[in-house]
């Protein structure tokens, strides 16, 4: 890979913020968008996320040690703590799979376009991490360069593939016409809400429980708005960690700012992404016809719904007491908790925006998820320890794609540490996958009608 991977290298470390822009910017000029015009929308998308970026750090900031505090005043003793995405995805860029990661992911998607098996086209280089995340994990638990980079393909071909399923939502529920999210927790997690919402729907009384933040500010007016919701969410889950009222209430002042601030980023983000998105439609349509295609993008996208980051608020203390309840867990949920809404976001629109049906269906997620992660320890722990980002920790975790169903099982066939739980997991997931299916096609004829 020589001088490629050293540029590649080079533009991942300077983070999504800076690499969106300049991938975003170089594919608007190949495909014939003003050069003017292109370099805009790179900065505007690239503004959009230094914004998200301040978000989510102040999320970290404030949620991750009220969280901390909140696992020491209930007495938790879970003993590996969760890194998160932001410690999961520096190790991954630092695996000696991320090099070749990169135009393996791509060239899976031309391949897939090209053989009409997609018709999304995901344009988000910084989330492969995810696709390598399962390639870099196979080949430290097998020692097997290829398993490896067949992970990546695996990954790569599902998301892809997800990226078409939930394209539907993209339109119907967040409006966000022409636009898709194929990877990450938000994507490969949805398949459980689908299968739980197919059972609520079946159950009596309970399938008629429509409660939404719209449905709330009718009812409640003014206090059940975005911006009300989330300065109360914060000032319980300061409560609930033992802070006094003026640690407590500013918290929730910081998840009010969350709630208003959010939507406005993620508008900066599409604005700037308009003219990449009728550009590459128009010209993917003229060579392949009328058919459709997506713009596949990072899920922080889906943060600008209220339902999705009030969802999202409410399992925080919520998923610390699922890990309390999970059958033999050893990890306490830290490094993700500030950006549930990732896990479930898609899940949200699964159930379009019934906070009601996503409290239950992502409560499934969180619990599959910590379940997943508990199996995947020794194999997190050793890429940890190959790329030195253990921080001097004995065990490492990640709730975020070390509790991703598509990795576990993945290495599990060539590892078969544990036929039962893989026999489980690939059950699981595999019939929620069918279920997926169906809610997709369902979606689409409705949008079609």
């Amino acid at each position: 890979m020589g001088v490629f991977g050293d540029i590649i290298n080079y533009i991942i470390h300077m983070g999504a913020s800076v690499m969106l822009p300049i991938v975003i910017s170089v594919l608007s000029v190949c495909l014939g968008v003003r050069v003017g015009k292109a370099i805009r929308s790179g900065l505007m998308i690239g503004v959009g996320f230094v914004g998200l970026g301040l978000i989510v750090d102040m999320m970290n900031a404030q949620l991750g040690p009220a969280a901390k505090a909140m696992s020491q005043n209930f007495g938790l003793t879970l003993s590996v703590v969760d890194i998160g995405w932001p410690g999961a995805s520096p190790m991954t860029w630092a695996s000696s799979i991320a090099t070749v990661a990169i135009p393996v992911a791509i060239g899976v998607n031309i391949l897939m376009l090209g053989l009409k098996w997609t018709k999304t086209v995901n344009i988000d280089i910084w989330n492969i991490w995810h696709m390598t995340f399962t390639g870099a994990i196979a080949y430290v638990a097998t020692g097997n360069f290829a398993i490896g980079i067949a992970g990546v393909i695996v990954h790569a071909a599902i998301s892809y593939k997800f990226g078409d399923l939930w394209a539907p939502l993209m339109s119907d529920y967040f409006e966000l016409d022409g636009l898709t999210v194929p990877h990450g927790t938000s994507a490969y997690m949805a398949p459980v809400a689908c299968a739980i919402d197919y059972i609520l729907d079946k159950i009596p009384v309970i399938k008629n429980i429509d409660i939404s933040v719209d449905s709330l500010q009718e009812k409640a007016g003014v206090l059940a708005e975005p911006i009300v919701i989330g300065g109360i969410l914060g000032s319980v889950v300061g409560f609930l960690a033992g802070y006094g009222p003026q640690e407590a209430l500013p918290l929730g002042i910081k998840m009010s700012a969350v709630m208003v601030l959010m939507p406005k980023v993620v508008k900066c983000i599409m604005e700037g992404l308009m003219p990449l998105s009728e550009k590459a439609k128009d010209i993917l349509s003229k060579k392949f016809g009328s058919a459709d295609f997506y713009i596949g993008l990072d899920p922080a996208i889906l943060l600008g719904d209220p339902q999705v980051v009030t969802t999202g608020l409410i399992f925080i203390p919520l998923t610390i007491l699922i890990a309390i309840i999970v059958p033999g867990n050893t990890i306490l949920p830290f490094g993700d908790l500030a950006t549930i809404g990732f896990f479930i976001a898609i899940a949200v629109a699964v159930h379009k925006g019934n906070l009601f049906r996503s409290i239950i269906s992502g409560s499934a997620i969180m619990f599959f998820t910590i379940w997943v992660a508990n199996e995947t320890i020794p194999w997190v722990t050793k890429l940890a320890q190959t790329t030195n980002s253990t921080d001097g920790a004995n065990l490492v975790a990640a709730l975020d794609q070390g509790g991703c169903p598509i990795t576990y099982i993945y290495t599990q066939i060539f590892t078969q540490k544990n036929i039962i739980g893989l026999m489980v997991v690939a059950v699981i997931y595999t019939v929620c996958i069918v279920f997926a299916v169906m809610h997709s096609r369902k979606r689409q004829q409705d949008l079609n009608v």
